[in-house]
């Protein structure tokens, strides 16, 4: 169940468009230093994000990527599933049975699919809205209060 630091990077990226959500592109620079991603990575990136059809991007001076659709219809899973390949699953669940000493007989199996399977569940029931509001709070409290 590891998401790679690809994925935490578009992660990332996709979390910074929905909460400029509506703002029209934002370039690669802006995204990479809002969220402290290596730009040179970002490209890459976004440009897989775009295939996946999560991002669009626009030429021009006041060109950039923006996301393609609104954020409560993008989920976690969606992203993930893009960058890493169908369902996430354990290390375990990945290798064929001939490699397991247990093959189909391991008391663990079952245990692995149902944590996998909780963990899809809560990345595919986790939209950006979701993730945007709880940036902006975030936000929100780390903000300095001024009283005069």
């Amino acid at each position: 169940m590891n998401v790679s630091q690809k994925s935490r990077y578009a992660l990332k990226a996709i979390l910074e468009l929905s909460f400029r959500f509506g703002q029209g592109p934002i370039s690669i620079s802006q995204i990479a230093k809002a969220q402290a991603i290596p730009a040179r990575f970002l490209e890459a990136i976004l440009a897989q994000l775009k295939r996946g059809g999560f991002v669009a991007s626009r030429r021009g001076n006041e060109g950039g990527y923006l996301l393609a659709r609104p954020p409560a219809e993008v989920s976690v899973g969606d992203v993930l599933r893009v960058l890493q390949g169908q369902p996430l699953s354990t290390l375990c669940a990945n290798h064929p049975q001939a490699e397991c000493p247990h093959g189909g007989d391991c008391v663990f199996a079952r245990l692995w699919e149902r944590a996998c399977a909780a963990v899809n569940a809560v990345y595919d029931s986790t939209n950006f809205q979701d993730m945007t509001d709880r940036y902006r709070a975030t936000l929100r409290a780390k903000a300095p209060t001024y009283s005069i």
